[in-house]
């Protein structure tokens, strides 16, 4: 919204500078962007008479011109503008003056100087010199009372602001000069000067057929026929000033006219040519096929989501969007039919944008206009027609005609005084909250606890509660608000000794090579098919984004995305990591400070790897990332814990590399390679390898415990037995490790490794040979042969056993 500040004063002129006004009303919620001068400084230039034009006795395209500029002495000035003549009143920068810079950037001094012999004692401007506009056609032709002599910038009104206020969704009472100057008047308690007008006297009886068929469409539709009108008529420069300083272009009287109402008081109209109109005008909704040229030059297809205006012939007009090219008046136009109606705001919402175009009438209607003064303002209208256009003994004026069918019914809104002091944080009274609601227009009654509040037909914000607290604070003034620290009972909590905070999670993934990502935790519902194998995701109500129109069950989808991201541009070694919540259908969860009823949003770690293991480098041959890499990583992550890996199937993993990963007996989280279903579908040409585990196990630590370290030597010794191929090695360490919590004398196990899986001769073709190394320690004494070998045939009994194992000769 873009306003001159001198047409804001004139309806309300607050004590106070344009840098206070323009804070106030920032502080008000009318956040204003900029201010910016109308004109650049310049001095000297006067408003002047031309009294004599004569050719330049030595150049063609140059006049003498003898000027009264107000001073007792004819000025001589040589002039080469081409609309230059006698009696003209024109813009004069007298010797001395300086106007606005050039092209190279410099003021530019005018000095008494010759031009081609004859002396120049000014200049005469145009608006283009005097950076008015971009208008180099001519002198500045200014209106015959234009007084000889005077400041042309007092003449002008160039001591001017331009306002453009950012204005909320909410604030559509505010899309006017008037709607400002409301907010000025009860911001300051100064009294407001609205535009008056009389109603126009009727001198026709002649009315249009009108019909409402869409009262959900159309609440009021008023309208006047005014005959014998000359749209050929100048603009007054009052009202080209006012308009140019709002940002509209002055086009023809007739909607100059309506465009200057519409800023003035808020209302948007349209201006038919009568004679163009075939038969009565009908508001409805639109049919199917149905096309319109507007004005913009523009043929769309309307159908029944958009509201027209229609005759005989078929739609003149969009509803509160633009008319149409058929009707539209031109410099040709004597009969008009003129409109001002009240739309209702979801019937024209997101209409315009369908067809890729906004309207200054759309933005407004779709936020709700006054639906309680079509009537005035259509006198306003016609007045400034009458007095602009207007032809002595012709123009005739036809009655308005204002079909009322469906208007908003305006319910009391109620608001507690104990409520607004409490959100507000100002102990406010009964009295004082009345008189910012006298202010504001806003009718109200008072009631035991506070107040019932009835909105004017202007305000379209104001449903809630918290909607008439906003307004008391706002008028209140927010910075009259005491900032004050809150009051309340603080504790230290230290934080548990056997957990690990996020933070030191993302940066031990970090020093592991990995890059953190993060990513929306809405994704495409194919995604979730495809890697988490969820058919029923949890959808979003209302979507950002079509391929982001459900709740992420996992983090892998996120991540092979990155992946594809990266590789899109040419960086061929990836290795990424994610810390974020997942999201699944829970009965159990129940509402609290960090959770929804029926959904539980556990957080997960999830990292992948593509590609080679290292940069490329000299020192190591270079080979692609793989399943023990990755394992690796995800036990350097839970160290000093040991994780168990079960073989487990995973929709998005490759079925013979993947697995189960298993703390304390209880399943965190899956390892493995990427399907190569999903790696070909995803178009990636190596399989990448990932891991996802549960954040709360991840952050689970044991807290360090004292263990006495052994000053005797240990002893290491290698056991290779022979086992089918299918028993996983796991099962064989489960069992070792069963053994030395059991018996007694395999207590002086440190640790077990395995060292070499061996398939081939020698060996049945269902069989393997598993070697592993054991290391056997005493902390009492120095271990003996006879207590090792003991330890040793338990061991291979154990796994005999179980399993059948035998020892490998």
């Amino acid at each position: 919204m873009q306003f001159s500040e001198n047409w804001l004063r004139s309806m309300v002129d607050p004590k106070m500078t344009s840098d206070e006004l323009s804070h106030l009303l920032t502080m008000s919620g009318l956040e204003v962007e900029e201010v910016e001068p109308v004109a650049p400084p310049f001095s000297n230039v006067v408003v002047a008479k031309v009294l004599e034009v004569a050719k330049h006795p030595n150049a063609d395209r140059l006049n003498v011109c003898q000027v009264d500029a107000g001073t007792g002495t004819l000025l001589n000035i040589v002039c080469g503008a081409p609309n230059v003549r006698a009696g003209m009143k024109v813009a004069c920068a007298m010797a001395g003056a300086v106007l606005p810079p050039g092209e190279d950037g410099k003021p530019f001094e005018i000095k008494v100087g010759k031009l081609r012999g004859v002396e120049s004692q000014g200049m005469l401007c145009s608006a283009r010199e005097l950076k008015l506009s971009d208008d180099a056609g001519g002198l500045l032709d200014l209106p015959e009372d234009a007084p000889v002599g005077q400041n042309f910038r007092d003449y002008y009104q160039l001591n001017d602001l331009k306002f453009t206020i950012k204005l909320t969704p909410n604030k559509a009472d505010c899309l006017s000069v008037l709607g400002v100057a409301r907010e000025v008047s009860a911001l300051t308690d100064m009294p407001l000067k609205p535009p008056s007008f009389a109603a126009v006297a009727v001198t026709l009886e002649e009315k249009l057929s009108v019909k409402v068929s869409a009262p959900d469409l159309c609440g009021r539709f008023s309208g006047r026929v005014i005959r014998g009108v000359n749209a050929k008529a100048e603009t007054p420069e009052w009202m080209k000033q006012r308009l140019e300083r709002s940002g509209q272009r002055p086009i023809s009287a007739l909607v100059d006219i309506s465009n200057y109402v519409m800023l003035e008081l808020g209302r948007p109209s349209h201006v038919f040519d009568l004679d163009k109109v075939q038969g009565g005008l009908e508001v409805r909704w639109g049919r199917k096929g149905e096309q319109i040229k507007l004005l913009n030059g523009n043929t769309v297809e309307v159908d029944e989501w958009v509201g027209v205006i229609a005759d005989d012939r078929g739609v003149e007009a969009l509803a509160g969007i633009m008319g149409g090219d058929d009707t539209a008046v031109t410099l040709e136009t004597q009969n008009i039919y003129l409109e001002a109606a009240f739309w209702w705001p979801q019937a024209i919402q997101g209409r315009a944008r369908r067809y890729n175009f906004s309207t200054d009438a759309a933005h407004r209607f779709e936020r709700g206009v006054d639906y309680a003064t079509t009537v005035e303002h259509l006198e306003r209208i016609t007045a400034l027609i009458v007095e602009i256009c207007g032809v002595s003994g012709q123009t005739a004026v036809g009655p308005v005609d204002d079909n009322v069918v469906n208007l908003p019914k305006r319910a009391p809104v109620h608001v507690r005084t104990a409520r607004a002091a409490k959100v507000i944080g100002v102990a406010l009274s009964d009295n004082q909250i009345a008189d910012i609601f006298t202010r504001l227009g806003l009718r109200f009654a008072r009631e035991a606890d506070g107040f019932a509040v009835t909105a004017p037909s202007f305000r379209f914000d104001i449903e809630i509660e918290e909607d008439l607290i906003e307004e008391i604070a706002r008028v209140y003034g927010f910075e009259n608000i005491p900032a004050l620290p809150p009051v309340a009972a603080n504790a230290m909590r230290i934080a548990p000794e056997d957990s690990r905070s996020l933070f030191t999670i993302r940066r031990q993934l970090a020093d592991l090579d990995y890059q953190e990502v993060v990513n929306f935790s809405f994704v495409e519902e194919a995604w979730e098919a495809d890697f988490a194998g969820n058919l029923e995701p949890i959808k979003l109500l209302n979507p950002i984004a079509s391929q982001m129109s459900v709740m992420r069950s996992s983090l892998v989808a996120n991540l092979v995305a990155n992946v594809r991201y990266n590789l899109n541009r040419k960086l061929n070694r990836v290795r990424v990591f994610e810390v974020g919540a997942v999201f699944a259908r829970d009965a159990a969860v129940q509402d609290g400070p960090l959770s929804v009823a029926g959904f539980s949003q556990p957080k997960r770690v999830t990292a992948l790897a593509y590609g080679s293991v290292t940069e490329e480098q000299w020192g190591q041959e270079t080979r692609n990332v793989d399943f023990f890499d990755i394992k690796a990583d995800l036990e350097a992550l839970f160290a000093p814990h040991s994780l168990r890996f079960i073989k487990a199937e995973h929709p998005a993993l490759h079925p013979g590399r993947s697995a189960h990963v298993l703390l304390n007996d209880k399943t965190i989280g899956f390892i493995g390679e990427l399907h190569p279903r999903l790696q070909q579908k995803y178009e990636l040409p190596l399989a990448p390898v990932l891991f996802e585990v549960d954040a709360a196990a991840l952050q689970k630590r044991s807290v360090p415990v004292y263990q006495e370290i052994s000053k005797f030597p240990p002893v290491t010794r290698d056991l290779a037995v022979v086992v089918p191929q299918s028993l996983p090695t796991q099962d064989l360490l489960d069992v070792f490790h069963a053994e030395k919590a059991s018996n007694e004398s395999c207590r002086v196990l440190q640790a077990i490794v395995l060292f070499d899986e061996y398939r081939g001769k020698g060996l049945e073709n269902n069989e393997k040979s598993l070697a592993f190394r054991f290391t056997l320690q005493d902390t009492q004494t120095t271990l003996q042969d006879d207590k090792v070998d003991a330890a040793m045939a338990a061991f291979v009994a154990a796994v005999h056993k179980k399993y059948g194992a035998k020892l490998r000769t």
